[in-house]
């Protein structure tokens, strides 16, 4: 999952950063609100972590015209404004989460899992098809009695397939859900991260669609 970063405090920002990286999240890390809404124009992104103080365009500003311009993209807001009124304002302006630092990582992390289990129609911390199972928290997959523990680019892979069960991803959205700005991409690292998880998992967890990408099925 790629995510986009909106923070200007460059401490807070790296350590935001590391996590989601050493959680198999792509992020992309701006530091302004205009450069914020180039990046929600022009790339594609799963979720944002949100800085209400930021310069050149403050924080609020910039979620009212995302929603106004009808991007319905998961924003959650981190910020120290922790007054009733500033979380109340920030939630009616279009928020998903509202999140009042300083705060633990791992509620980070958790909040985001779980709008990315809404995104997919989950209720539940597992994605799955009906065979395969991916835990969220864990990293773990598990398909019929074996259950194994993936890397993190496996399971950012796997995790945007499951998503989507039944649709195909390109090559080229495949990368951008697992890899950042900053991050080098080999022409062949989407062909080595499924052939490791063929491995792992068996020949046909994933199907190649010939000249249109990779999927799972809805159902086995």
């Amino acid at each position: 999952m790629r995510i986009l970063l909106v923070e200007d405090d460059r401490m807070i920002g790296e350590a935001i950063s590391v996590a989601l990286r050493d959680a198999a999240y792509a992020v992309d890390w701006v530091r302004d609100g205009e450069t914020a809404l180039r990046a929600i124009a022009n790339q594609e992104h799963q979720a944002i972590f949100l800085d209400l103080g930021l310069p050149k365009l403050d924080g609020c500003t910039l979620l009212q015209r995302v929603r106004a311009g009808g991007n319905s993209l998961p924003i959650i807001i981190i910020s120290a404004r922790d007054a009733l009124m500033d979380r109340v304002e920030g939630l009616d302006l279009g928020a998903d989460d509202y999140l009042v630092k300083p705060f633990a990582m791992s509620e980070l992390l958790a909040r985001l899992r779980a709008i990315i289990r809404r995104q997919g129609g989950q209720g539940s911390p597992v994605l799955g098809n009906g065979s395969l199972q991916l835990d969220l928290g864990t990293h773990t997959a598990q398909i019929g009695e074996l259950s194994v523990l993936l890397t993190n680019k496996e399971f950012a892979l796997l995790q945007a397939l499951l998503l989507r069960p039944g649709s195909i991803l390109s090559r080229a959205q495949l990368e951008e859900r697992l890899y950042g700005w900053d991050e080098g991409v080999e022409s062949n690292s989407i062909d080595f991260l499924i052939h490791g998880l063929r491995k792992k998992l068996g020949a046909k967890v994933i199907k190649n669609v010939r000249g249109a990408g990779w999927m799972i099925p809805r159902q086995p």
